[in-house]
């Protein structure tokens, strides 16, 4: 019992920190295109 605990927290943990880091990816993207934009409208 305690070995199936384990295995589904590893897997929802390990779900979990890949989320996050698309997540991240996105906000990253999202600022970069907003710094481009604001480049674009001082030229």
């Amino acid at each position: 019992m305690q070995k199936k605990f384990k295995m589904i927290a590893l897997v929802l943990a390990a779900g979990l920190l890949v989320a996050g880091c698309n997540t991240m990816e996105g906000a990253g993207k999202d600022i970069e295109k907003g710094g481009e934009a604001i480049q674009k409208s001082a030229k």
